[in-house]
């Protein structure tokens, strides 16, 4: 039901029951807020927001007061901005003045309210906030002297993850975001996810940097240097640059990243196709012996952490196969060394990804094998253009290469494994061509719909798989509910909703329009893609005909393994 407003002596129509700033959003009326995350309950804390409502004596958050008919409101009076202009400066007061060499200059929301309200200098002075890093995770950084206690990171880990590491500790000027008992991060429920750094405004929360790190190694004349990226790496930086996907544009990066001075360039969609061929065989095994097991899927490393810190029954569930990163770079240990005569020592392996989690995951002690690492440092894609600009390379003016063999092919089904169901689509596209069963169009439309919990059947009578697919941390409790009705062959599980498109290594991945755009991007390149399932990879043939025959590294198949324990953190 529509009401009518006047704004500004302006009358405007509304919807009954929508907030003040949805109102003025929708009609084209921008106003400043730190606070406000689109989707989650508002809080009014940080004030920047407020209006003035004749009849009300007191100025008024418009992001938590309701519309009302005739309701009439300034939004830029001389008293609104006076308000705004005292609530920025209280802000700045004790806020770093090392704008230079933080993580958000120039993408600093605060800084971007600052220069609008033309605050030009430091007005009221106040203690500065101590040096307060806390560098204990090996994906998050915290700077609590940049907090400006806004809350999101709080609200964003309580109500869209759903894991609480985070809250408000202390009162008065002492006030502070903290962990349980206000310990470092590696001693809290963390599952370093990443979207409390995709929605802090002011660089609080930010990656653990490992830039340096790699720019001292592409030096070594030493070392093979080597780097893997996925599709959808490709298409954020794309996004990042203001530059339209394509194939063309992955080989422009192929080519980008050679002149940084990798040696070899290799695509993660090889470990994806393996996983998904080795979980399609546990799965039919499973079938065969008629086990009536239940598969939980474990290669999203921030639902893995996840499981292992609450959720210790499904432990001896978990598939048990790395995720496609760790795949990838075990392998590129075991089989490289053979193919450029050099030590497994000698290889430098990079990976670029979406996922904060995956630095975690490239640090657990199943991806070490023989006293090497499977990867040796992770790089999100924030890193990787930040690396990109400091060397002055302008994609534009690249021709392009492809990437090397013998990781260069990937099939369609590895690019859907970005996706939140992605992954049991791959594997339903496999047993289907293994059992003669054809997936109906409204079937594959099933399996992409939205939504926190969906499930689908292939088969019928006795032969039949039962998948179910959780998106977000939220649907695990509809999985609880619906296990007691229907077994489960195999259970998707991705922390993030939508899956990896809203991974914390990538700008704007909390925008809904952003991650729809990718979601539409992948499913196009996926029924565009030559090669269409696994074993239509050359690579993947090579893999288990050639290679693992040839090599007692890679015939061990732990190399592909993780095991699980029960993690103790203060929750």
């Amino acid at each position: 039901m529509q009401i009518t407003i006047e704004v500004n002596n302006k009358k405007l129509r509304a919807e009954k029951g929508e907030t003040i700033l949805s109102a003025l959003n929708r009609n084209g009326i921008n106003i400043p807020t730190l606070c406000r995350l689109e989707g989650l309950s508002p809080t009014g804390a940080c004030r920047l927001c407020v209006v003035e409502v004749e009849g009300e004596a007191m100025l008024v958050t418009a992001c938590s007061e309701p519309v009302k008919e005739w309701m009439k409101i300034r939004t830029h009076s001389p008293r609104v901005i006076r308000a705004r202009k005292a609530i920025v400066e209280l802000l700045l007061s004790n806020h770093p003045d090392n704008c230079l060499y933080c993580d958000r200059n120039l993408a600093c929301e605060l800084q971007d309210i600052a220069y609008e309200l033309n605050i030009r200098e430091r007005r009221l002075s106040s203690d500065a906030m101590p040096v307060m890093l806390d560098q204990s995770s090996p994906a998050i950084t915290r700077d609590l002297a940049k907090c400006i206690l806004c809350g999101r990171c709080v609200r964003i880990c309580e109500e869209v993850m759903t894991i609480n590491t985070l809250g408000f500790i202390g009162k008065g000027r002492g006030t502070h975001v903290g962990t349980t008992m206000d310990k470092d991060f590696n001693f809290s429920s963390c599952i370093h996810c990443g979207q409390c750094v995709n929605v802090c405004p002011t660089g609080a929360m930010h990656e653990r940097y490992n830039v340096k790190e790699v720019q001292d190694y592409l030096d070594r004349d030493d070392m093979l240097k080597v780097v893997q990226y996925s599709s959808l790496v490709a298409r954020s930086i794309a996004e990042e640059l203001g530059m339209k996907y394509s194939t063309s544009f992955e080989e422009k990066l192929n080519e980008a990243f050679t002149r940084l001075g990798f040696d070899r360039v290799y695509s993660t969609g090889f470990g994806s196709d393996v996983l998904i061929t080795e979980l399609s065989e546990q799965l039919a095994k499973n079938k065969s012996k008629k086990s009536g097991a239940t598969v939980f899927t474990s290669h999203c490393p921030a639902w893995v952490k996840f499981a292992e810190q609450t959720m210790e029954g499904v432990l001896d569930k978990l598939s048990g196969f790395k995720s496609p990163q760790q795949v990838t770079g075990a392998v590129i240990k075991a089989l490289v060394p053979q193919l450029e005569k050099v030590e497994p020592e000698q290889i430098y392996s990079v990976s670029v990804t979406a996922c904060t989690a995956a630095k975690y995951d490239a640090r657990r002690d199943d991806n070490t094998r023989k006293g090497i690492s499977d990867i040796e440092t992770v790089l999100t894609v924030r890193e990787m253009i930040r690396l990109l600009r400091l060397y002055g390379i302008d994609m534009n003016m690249l021709d392009g290469r492809h990437a090397d063999e013998p990781f260069n092919l990937k099939s369609s089904c590895s690019l859907l494994t970005s996706l939140s169901g992605g992954l049991t689509e791959s594997v339903i596209r496999v047993l289907s061509e293994r059992h003669g069963i054809e997936l109906s169009p409204g079937e594959i439309r099933k399996l992409r719909t939205v939504g926190s919990f969906r499930e689908i059947t292939l088969g019928r009578g006795k032969l039949k798989y039962n998948f179910a697919i959780v998106n977000g941390l939220k649907g695990l409790s509809q999985l609880e509910e619906m296990q007691k009705k229907v077994h489960y062959d195999l259970v998707e599980v991705m922390a993030c909703d939508s899956g990896c498109v809203r991974g914390g290594g990538m700008d704007g991945s909390e925008a809904e329009s952003i991650v729809k755009e990718r979601v539409r991007s992948i499913c196009k390149s996926s029924k565009a893609n030559v090669i269409k399932l696994p074993a239509d990879n050359p690579s993947i043939r090579n893999y288990y005909d050639r290679w693992i025959p040839g090599n007692a590294d890679l015939a061990d198949r732990k190399i592909l393994m993780n095991s699980y324990s029960k993690k103790e953190v203060l929750l």
